[in-house]
């Protein structure tokens, strides 16, 4: 098969992050191609570049055999490569049929806008999902009114518009239903049939494997494998994708589980949660693993009460409890720190006694503040996790990232909880205060506090958790413990059946 594309031996680096060094891929024309690999392997960063919307720091992209270089996503667009972005990239104001010609509307001989003829563009293309949504998307519609699957389909019809070669879907199926995605991929088929290459990236492994024609798989910004999807299977996919499988070291010194979960929550629903059930046992880490936005911070949210749910139930030590809102977890003894120290945790321009103090002020209802008597407990906890900081009057931006994060977590020790939840805490800080906040969150879990843990790095999970309840599409969808703790299984499971 002739290559419509061939990238070699790219590299990028983004000042001292290396995120891409050995790129390699190869797709035919009329071929509908895998790029997969784990989060930050590379793959966007390279689709990136043959798109044009970044510049690579060395090697090439051909075209038909001829060496290309764009300044821009336009000049790609020009030589017909269009790129579906993860991110989706429709302004909610404005209508369907403007988003979709946003930039090349049709033009009068006069030179102003085609109104008549980019209505009756729009609705040709939406004529290619009229088996899944029939006429519930109007050319006229605002983007805004859409559900989150009919704006998925706006920005697949904005990359058709431009009558592209080379396509590149980057999890263009994300957020559509069972039969939506059948109709895609009923296109991209028509689209194979007339020549269309398409790159299709996508963490759900059945998809692949019904639609594509072969795979090229990447792991820590290189190229490791390429094959015919027909000569391999989903558990060699994930094989390549993970490398040497990592075992987690078990820890040997380790207190017995209790038979009875301190805290419990079955059956739990709301925004994009589906029925989730998990246990914390006294003395446990229950890390929850699965691809970024499927569900675990929203899980930690809800059970904060900073998200509705709309069904479920939540016992803590064995009782009934309701949290409708964040006061209502913090009467209850349930704590939650971000990693999104800025939007979710931090008093900004506050002191360190302030942010300390937040959560104590709350739960104890203190109206009056008496910093005298209140300063030593504080400075007691904060010490305890090796905090380092001058004076409690400093404000809180003269510290380090870790340093905030000790803060914010002794700002719950301080309330004595009962469960701590933890959204990707160690985001954003480096090696050895992350080593200091795990031997922390030990600690918490061996004095009774049950811990829900989630990362966004799998080896932290792999590495501090007891057992992890893996997500995929908002569902628990398995649970990893004892000798199937390591990254085959992590990966298999998160990339698994949605």
């Amino acid at each position: 098969m002739k290559p419509a594309i061939a990238v070699r031996d790219l590299t990028k680096r983004f000042g001292q992050v290396q995120a891409l060094r050995n790129g390699q891929l190869t797709v035919g024309q009329g071929e509908i191609h895998a790029l997969l690999g784990a989060n930050g392997c590379g793959k966007s960063t390279l689709s990136k570049i043959v798109a044009g919307a970044y510049a690579p720091t060395s090697g090439s992209v051909s075209l038909d055999g001829e060496p290309i270089s764009f300044s821009g996503p336009h000049e790609a667009e020009e030589a017909g490569i269009a790129l579906f972005y993860q991110e989706l990239s429709l302004i909610p104001k404005m209508s369907v049929e403007s988003n979709i010609f946003l930039g090349r509307e049709p033009r009068t001989k006069t030179g102003f806008v085609d109104r008549n003829k980019m209505r009756a563009d729009t609705l040709e293309l939406l004529k290619m999902f009229h088996a899944a949504v029939g006429d519930d998307i109007k050319p006229d519609a605002r983007v805004a009114d859409l559900t989150a699957g009919q704006r998925q389909i706006v920005e697949i019809l904005k990359v058709y518009a431009k009558s592209p070669r080379i396509v590149i879907m980057d999890e263009a199926t994300a957020a559509l239903d069972g039969r939506q995605v059948e109709v895609f991929f009923e296109i991209l088929r028509a689209k194979r049939d007339e020549g269309v290459s398409t790159i299709f990236i996508s963490h759900r492994l059945d998809e692949v494997f019904e639609i594509c024609d072969r795979v090229t798989v990447m792991r820590n910004g290189e190229t490791v494998a390429e094959t015919a999807v027909a000569d391999t299977t989903q558990d060699e996919v994930v094989r390549m994708m993970v490398g040497d499988v990592r075992r987690a070291e078990r820890r040997t010194e380790q207190k017995a589980v209790s038979a009875e979960p301190v805290f419990k929550v079955e059956n739990l629903s709301g925004g994009r949660l589906k029925n989730v059930s998990l246990s914390v046992a006294p003395g446990e880490i229950v890390g929850l693993g699965g691809l970024q936005g499927q569900g675990q911070s929203t899980l930690l949210r809800t059970l904060f009460g900073a998200a509705p749910a709309t069904a479920g139930t939540t016992h803590l030590e064995g009782k009934p409890v309701r949290v409708r809102k964040p006061s209502d977890a913090v009467k209850h003894r349930i704590a939650y720190v971000s990693g999104d120290r800025g939007a979710d945790a931090a008093l900004p321009g506050r002191s360190i006694f302030e942010n300390l103090a937040a959560a104590v002020l709350i739960s104890e209802r203190r109206q009056l503040v008496r910093a005298g008597t209140l300063k030593p407990r504080l400075a007691e906890v904060a010490s305890a996790f090796k905090t380092k900081y001058a004076r409690l009057t400093d404000a809180i931006g003269t510290l380090s990232g870790g340093n905030q994060q000790k803060i914010f977590i002794a700002r719950w020790l301080a309330t004595n909880p009962r469960v701590i939840l933890l959204d990707d805490p160690t985001k954003g800080i480096d090696l050895g205060a992350k080593a200091d906040l795990f031997m922390l969150i030990r600690k918490l879990a061996e004095d009774g506090v049950a811990v829900l843990l989630y990362s966004s790095e799998e080896s932290e999970l792999l590495d501090n958790c007891d057992r992890i309840a893996v997500f995929n599409d908002g569902q628990v969808v398995t649970e990893l413990a004892g000798p199937t703790m390591d990254s085959f299984h992590l990966t298999r499971a998160a990339y698994g059946d949605a």
